[in-house]
């Protein structure tokens, strides 16, 4: 098994968490949301794995490429 760090690719505030930790996810799932301007932008399973941390919480500030998830593939 590897650990994928999941990244932020916009910056942002945390609007919504769709996994918890022990979820097996598939590639493009989503796995938050991220509100810029007004926009909700999903950040998306690159791969199938298992969450193994969520690094951000709702309301949280994120920023263009900051680690929002680790995945275990």
């Amino acid at each position: 098994m590897a650990i994928l760090e999941v990244r932020a690719e916009i910056t942002g505030l945390v609007s919504e968490t769709f996994c918890q930790v022990g979820d097996q996810v598939n590639e493009d799932d989503t796995l938050l949301e991220v509100e810029s301007m007004k926009m909700l932008v999903p950040l998306m399973a690159p791969e199938n794995g298992v969450v193994k941390e969520i690094l951000v919480k709702h309301g949280e500030r994120l920023t263009a490429g900051d680690v929002a998830v680790i995945l275990e593939v």
